[in-house]
């Protein structure tokens, strides 16, 4: 190396300083990109709706024989209840036919089934009936104008007197809009709080505010245009939402509070913009890198539904650590020394003795520190408990608010017809040519399918198999005697999956496929359930070898693995509880058990092992500093767990707000995950970080701290590509004490 690149200063040192210098450039171009986004999103963006497809599957390939041998059956069928106060619904044919006609005429509408004359359609009391409307693609996706549309046909039959209620998916578009906006301004209000109260200036409090608003906001129009290219769920915007939010505002954060310290020790605001984006920075996008890697091991579930939910939620994720060493930069350059303007208290920057609590509760763990490895293992193995009886499934709308449509239909649907006619089940029956040329052989078949499909346990009915138009398939309907969420349905359908509809056709020549909704989805949660193991091997791995090249120590990175795959398993104990066995569910609107939705687990895993290792990284970033300017493990610990003890409370302080305001959705899915996350980060951030982490690194000892050598040179470096040239202290400060020596390679 040359003595010119060797005194020259790193990338994220230099880009800092270049940030300061120019911060307007900086606040406009992102101005810019915002409104370009903005009005490109408006024009050219997507829509979200929950769609998955599951190759070689029954369900699967059930369901794309129906689209090849029966026209009808293809795309998204959704029902509209309807229930007369008094009499039966055949008195109300005329404005049934209206309806029907003007439903017909509706863009994206294939087929709509009048239930006057379609078997089974109306209830045997009379009084409900289902009109099962077939749309090209899923009605969720829709326009939420799209509503008004149905509104309007179905008209004649409410001026008639008639109850109508739509179910789910055309049901999803009359969901409230609102709640996540409501559960972001919380969010916003508990950061302007938390952030007065631990920093004590208005100036300091809304500039991560900014931050993370600006980068936010970015991220979601950017998600907006993917989705006209690649198809998200529904989930995926609030999930994007939430992470965007909580680390925006988390990453500005930190290099704020590091350039206000270093803005106290005596440093030019450019110089000490510099070097906050030198080391925070650099521990800002090692933390973002391993969530996005994180998100991005949800694509070793093989389905593109789940990977797309880690795209999203990447997508913010990287946004905000982009915003958080340009915009940040920027926006300090401006204010200068006038970070700590309009205080509502004296301004307090990180603690520089070593008599402060958090010093003190260092020492404390120090001095005891087998006794407080076990107590924090023995608490996080409690929580974890009800994890061991965790039953993954798919939430149905009788979980859903009284106040919503797709409620009032499953009721409506439950009384009129059963629980089990909230998912049916369609076994399409292939037959071979002999039996499609000979009417006498398909009619035997159909009459044993039907038999020994009624014949199985918690079925409710079976309809008579009926050909296709081209006769190549008998399609029956099998309705249960349970809901889509129950597990007597989930048996169900692995019986008829394995069991019943393979010998019913043992010999015969002909193949058998369980399909629909609740198929599908009882399919994709078995999916899911066998590629968990993998998803979370794929991000351990990935994360332990970021890490190994981040800290140089075996013993750091394998430590932060396995003690987040604790804190994890907490999380899922505390989810199950609440949501499986009832615990507090009333409270948060959940009036029932309902099983964790199927792709919650791998979810939080990915989420929660990202955000655990963001508050890792920090706190090991400080440490490690420590260990580089003194080689006294004891003291860097110290150290490291003092000067990051503020800023990282107040980080999960807020973090935690915005997971849990999510839990205000009507979404029982959303307020599963806003429980699961926030909770995860109040384990991380009390349990891992005040007990695990230093009484584990305390009893490593210099062992911290080893690499083999051979290892060592294989390892690509990151460190700064340069040294931090020494800083220029303001000509009316004090004298300066000298930086923290760092390392250089």
């Amino acid at each position: 190396m040359n003595t010119e690149s060797a005194r020259r200063p790193g990338l994220l040192y230099r880009s800092g300083h270049w940030c300061a210098r120019h911060a307007w450039r900086v606040v406009v171009l992102w101005v810019v990109l915002l409104a370009g986004l903005g009005v490109a999103n408006a024009k050219w963006g997507g829509t979200f709706a929950d769609s998955f497809s599951l190759p070689g599957t029954s369900a699967q390939t059930g369901a794309d024989l129906l689209k090849a041998h029966a026209g009808g059956s293809a795309g998204t069928s959704s029902p509209i209840v309807i229930k007369t106060d008094q009499g039966p619904v055949a008195g109300h044919q005329a404005a049934i036919d209206t309806a029907v006609t003007n439903l017909e005429q509706l863009p994206d509408v294939l087929s709509v089934a009048d239930p006057l004359t379609t078997p089974g359609a109306v209830s045997a009391s009379g009084d409900t009936a289902l009109l099962t409307v077939q749309f090209s693609s899923n009605p969720a996706g829709f326009d939420g104008s799209y509503l008004s549309q149905v509104d309007a046909a179905v008209q004649p039959l409410r001026a008639d007197h008639v109850t109508v209620e739509y179910g789910d998916p055309l049901g999803q578009l009359a969901a409230p809009k609102s709640a996540d906006r409501i559960s972001e301004a919380i969010g916003l209000a508990v950061a302007v709080l938390v952030l007065l109260i631990g920093f004590g200036s208005i100036a300091a409090t809304g500039l991560p505010l900014l931050t993370a608003i600006l980068g936010l906001a970015v991220g979601l129009g950017g998600l907006g245009l993917l989705a006209a290219h690649a198809d998200f769920g529904q989930a995926a915007p609030t999930l994007a939402a939430m992470m965007g939010l909580g680390v925006g505002i988390d990453y500005a954060l930190f290099l704020t509070t590091r350039y206000r310290a270093l803005l106290h020790d005596g440093l030019e605001p450019a110089d000490a913009v510099a070097r906050a984006v030198a080391t925070s920075g650099r521990a800002v996008l090692v933390a973002a890198s391993t969530v996005a890697m994180a998100l991005a091991g949800l694509f070793a579930s093989g389905i593109a539904f789940i990977g797309t939910l880690g795209v999203a939620a990447g997508l913010t994720v990287a946004v905000a650590a982009a915003a958080s060493v340009t915009l940040t930069p920027a926006l300090l350059g401006l204010l200068g020394r006038r970070i700590d303007r309009w205080s509502v208290r004296t301004p307090v920057a990180e603690p520089t003795g070593d008599s402060d609590v958090w010093h003190r509760w260092a020492e404390r763990v120090g001095r005891r520190p087998w006794h407080y490895l076990a107590a924090g293992l023995l608490l996080l193995g409690l929580l974890a408990v009800p994890a061991a009886s965790m039953r993954m499934g798919h939430i149905d709308a009788g979980t859903k608010p009284t106040s919503s449509t797709e409620r009032r239909a499953h009721d409506l649907i439950t009384q009129g017809f059963g629980p089990g006619a909230n998912g049916p089940l369609t076994v399409v029956t292939q037959l071979d040519s002999q039996q499609i040329a000979d009417q006498t052989q398909r009619q035997q078949l159909a009459t044993k399918l039907q038999h020994d499909l009624a014949a199985t346990p918690n079925v409710a009915s079976v309809t008579t198999p009926v050909p296709s138009p081209d006769h190549v398939l008998l399609i029956t309907t099998v309705t249960p005697t349970t809901g889509p969420q129950d597990k007597a349905t989930t048996d169900l359908v692995h019986t008829l999956q394995n069991d019943t509809v393979p010998q019913a056709l043992s010999g015969i020549g002909a193949s058998g496929y369980v399909t629909g909704t609740t198929a599908a989805a009882q399919t994709f949660t078995d999916t899911l359930v066998a590629k968990l193991p993998l998803i979370i091997a794929v991000v351990v791995s990935a994360a332990f070898l970021l890490l190994l090249i981040v800290f140089r120590s075996l013993l750091v990175a394998l430590k932060a693995a396995v003690l987040n795959l604790f804190s994890i398993a907490a999380a899922y104990g505390v989810v199950v509880a609440v949501f499986q066995w009832g615990w507090g569910a009333p409270l948060l609107g959940v009036t029932e058990k309902v099983p964790v939705e199927s792709y919650v687990p791998m979810m939080m895993f990915a989420i929660v092992f990202g955000l655990s290792m963001d508050y890792e990284v920090f706190l090991l970033s400080r440490i490690r500093e420590a260990w580089l300017h003194r080689a006294d493990n004891h003291l860097s610990v110290a150290t490291g767990l003092a000067t990051t003890a503020r800023v990282i409370t107040c980080a999960a302080l807020i973090m935690t707000s915005v997971f849990l305001a999510f839990m205000l959705s009507t979404s029982t899915v959303v307020k599963m995950l806003g429980l699961g996350l926030g909770i995860s980060v109040i384990i991380d951030a009390t349990v891992v970080r005040l007990l695990l982490v230093p009484a584990t690194m305390y009893l490593f000892g210099r062992a911290n701290w080893w690499l083999p050598s051979w290892l060592d040179r294989i390892l690509p470096h990151l460190d700064p590509e340069g040294p931090i040239p020494a800083p220029t202290p303001a000509a009316s400060s004090e004298p300066t004490p000298a930086p923290a020596r760092e390392e250089q390679r």
